[in-house]
């Protein structure tokens, strides 16, 4: 893990800093890491509400805490004595999009199919494959063109409800997690132990105020375990919210300047997956092919039918399912444990991560009750 991980720009995040018992507010500046906590500052919510969040974080009084080539190595070394960073979020809900790409779109309809079942995937590709063709690869979703092609696989058989919220007039939006849920930059990533096949989705994740302003963005890795979740689209809490299972970071980066929403829309997002086992798995989503843009998702969240009074963050979807063969022919990919999960884009920096079981992460104990108790008695409120 290395400073190379961390992209230019007005950076947002959280660390546990020593001599603190509570999260602390941090950016980057010259290269050192730097303290910005301030009383009615002191968590990411407020700053990103506050109208100025930019502006804010680039200009706020702060303490440098560590250079950050040494962080961003603590973050494997897990020592007391530097700080270590969070997830860059605090308050906000925690959301997600899902079949918001055409291949995931194939991919979704492949896990329902198969019931669970990645031995039969394969097969099942190809017969998928043969009867849509490529009709989805310019449709709008809602649009007359996608409803006639919805009828024309209904015939067909293969009617699914992923091609539902994929070429549909809704999107699927889901929790993804709990407040205060999600793991950060060098953390492990959890997978149930019931699963047997499941994999990382690189992502964007946006920055969305209670007022549904789009203010920034980061990298997410929405881990799914894709047997799980093909047995039943009534599972997905199961295969999506579990210990470890969202992660975020290394930092929230603020619009600003030439970085704005349209750069995010144009980034292009690197998957590299390293087994223990020598496997190496890479792979890449462009955003320019997201079928429902991130306003659209943004409004199918948040709006007069649904408030969210602290913002939140919201993963776009990814077009990046790994196939490729791990164990053998036609077996398909699927994580082992101690996989290290990199996704990163030269404007968000890096996110790191190592695949390990939910039930043997760090649990999670600190929410939202414990961070409002500790700033209160640190007369930060």
């Amino acid at each position: 893990m290395s400073v190379n991980d961390i992209p230019e720009g007005v950076l947002l995040g959280r660390a546990m800093v020593p001599g603190f018992d509570h999260p602390r507010i941090v950016t980057v500046r010259d290269g050192q890491l730097v303290d910005i906590t301030a009383r009615g500052m002191a968590t990411v919510r407020d700053i990103a509400e506050s109208g100025r969040a930019a502006e804010h974080v680039r200009t706020a009084p702060g303490r440098a805490v560590g250079e950050m080539a040494g962080v961003m190595a603590n973050a494997s070394a897990g020592s007391d004595d530097l700080p270590r960073l969070l997830c860059p979020i605090d308050l906000q809900a925690i959301k997600a999009s899902g079949v918001t790409f055409v291949v995931s779109l194939l991919e979704r309809v492949i896990e329902e199919q198969a019931r669970g079942d990645n031995s039969r995937a394969e097969a099942l590709r190809g017969e998928i494959l043969d009867l849509i063709g490529t009709d989805l690869s310019q449709l709008v979703p809602g649009s007359d063109a996608a409803m006639k092609v919805k009828a024309a696989l209904i015939e067909k058989g293969v009617w699914s409800q992923y091609l539902e919220v994929g070429i549909g007039p809704d999107a699927e939006i889901f929790t993804k997690g709990q407040v205060m849920s999600a793991v950060g930059y060098g953390a492990e990533v959890g997978l149930h132990p019931i699963s047997r096949w499941n994999n990382p989705e690189p992502e964007v994740a946006l920055l969305v105020t209670s007022t549904g302003d789009i203010i920034g963005a980061t990298l997410g890795n929405d881990v799914n375990l894709r047997d799980v979740e093909g047995r039943s689209a009534l599972l997905l809490g199961k295969a999506k919210d579990n210990n470890a299972s969202a992660s975020l970071g290394p930092f929230l980066r603020l619009f600003e300047g030439a970085f704005t929403l349209e750069t995010i829309k144009q980034a292009e997002i690197a998957l590299r997956v390293e087994g223990t086992d020598g496997f190496v798995l890479e792979g890449q989503s462009n955003m320019a092919q997201i079928s429902r843009t991130p306003e659209s998702l943004v409004a199918a969240t948040l709006g007069e039918h649904h408030q969210y009074p602290d913002g939140l963050v919201l993963y776009l979807g990814t077009m990046f399912a790994p196939v490729k063969d791990r164990d053998g022919d036609g077996k398909g990919f699927t994580h082992k444990l101690g996989d290290v999960v990199s996704i990163s884009t030269p404007t968000l920096g890096r996110l790191t991560n190592v695949v390990n079981l939910s039930t043997k992460c760090p649990p999670w104990t600190y929410g939202t009750s414990h961070l409002l108790r500790d700033l209160a008695r640190a007369n930060l409120l």
